[in-house]
């Protein structure tokens, strides 16, 4: 009995995350899409100095080969790099965007999900004509962040700074707590242990 409730368990974890999965982000009106198309524009600069940017790559390698041995280190460290320059151009925390990263793709750059969200961040293509970038792939890493970013600073800009409601957002579950506690467990675990 105790191993049917365990497999039942099971199967309504991976059923509900497949859900999870499926939820989708909403289409932005005319404002937020310009507001978008200029925040991609005027991204800014990474780094404060090299070493800086040694401690902070060569640590988060390490964490990344612990969920992720499968990447090569070559592209751990460009996705890395990648990140930090991406997020901190939209002045978001760098930590974040890898515990979102996390949780939407595992790390998978060609990941898709069933709704059809793309890439390492998973944006919806949708977002590629809207920004006015139809040629865009969303399989380019740096292309895919920074969509991913500009779009997360949008609406945590839209929600006033509060970062649970903008994930939920990010995700295609506004109103809803259960992506955001999956991205701060991520980030708790894995990025600020």
């Amino acid at each position: 009995m105790k191993c049917f409730i365990q497999s039942v368990w099971l199967v309504c974890c991976i059923l509900y995350c497949g859900f999870s999965a499926a939820a989708t982000q909403e289409k932005p009106g005319e404002v937020f899409r310009i507001k978008l198309a200029k925040a991609i524009k005027n991204a800014g600069n990474s780094f404060e100095d090299r070493f800086d940017a040694e401690v902070w790559l060569l640590e988060q390698s390490t964490r990344l080969t612990k969920i992720a041995p499968h990447i090569p280190e070559d592209e751990r460290l460009t996705i890395l790099k990648l990140v930090h320059q991406e997020a901190k151009k939209f002045t978001l925390d760098p930590m974040l965007i890898l515990a979102l990263i996390n949780i939407e793709s595992a790390f998978d750059r060609y990941a898709i999900s069933s709704a059809g969200a793309r890439g390492l961040m998973q944006v919806m293509p949708f977002w590629k004509k809207e920004i006015g970038k139809p040629g865009d792939s969303l399989f380019d890493m740096k292309t895919n962040l920074r969509y991913g970013c500009a779009i997360l600073s949008l609406y945590l800009a839209k929600e006033k700074k509060d970062t649970t409601k903008a994930l939920a957002r990010y995700n295609g579950s506004r109103g809803q707590s259960w992506y955001p506690m999956r991205v701060y467990r991520a980030m708790r675990r894995t990025w600020h242990p």
